[in-house]
């Protein structure tokens, strides 16, 4: 009878250390993309961006949704999913890891990542579920903006 809870015992102490190890992480949903993506075309209509290329990725940086306005380079496209992707995986806006190289931090290059600014992290209840990255408007200052406007975009 000892053995067989002693035998318990420890199946309980096993099972709740399992359950302490799990860790619950959220994730953009392609509803959520849509609606930081509509945001953040709004905000480019309404300040005359020439057009832009609007990606949203999850937070491994696996792209969710991309929208292209009419007259941005075939490029941009491109270069806002992996500016999306550098600030999901780094949890941090592209431009704070530019300035980094800019501010004599080279080595950071060689990562293989796109360190330009216009990618934003959406962060919901302190937890980065995805990023915004966008290219392709009047300046990469414009692109920040409009990215930024996004990552604002009501997801609860």
């Amino acid at each position: 009878m000892k053995r067989i809870v002693l035998f318990f015992a420890a199946v309980a102490v096993v099972s709740i250390s399992g359950i302490a190890q799990v860790i619950e992480s959220k994730h953009i949903s392609l509803d959520g993309a849509k609606k930081v993506v509509a945001e953040a075309v709004k905000y480019a209509k309404s300040n005359n961006a020439p057009g832009g290329a609007i990606a949203v990725v999850d937070n491994g940086g696996n792209l969710v949704y991309l929208e292209r306005l009419d007259g941005t380079f075939p490029a941009a496209a491109e270069v806002s999913i992996k500016k999306a992707n550098t600030a999901a995986l780094f949890r941090a806006p592209s431009a704070k890891l530019e300035n980094a190289i800019n501010a004599g931090r080279p080595a950071l290059i060689t990562v293989g990542h796109t360190f330009l600014q216009g990618g934003i992290p959406i962060i919901v209840d302190g937890q980065v579920i995805g990023a915004i990255g966008v290219s392709g408007a009047a300046s990469a200052q414009q692109d920040e903006e409009i990215a930024i406007a996004g990552s604002k975009a009501k997801l609860n």
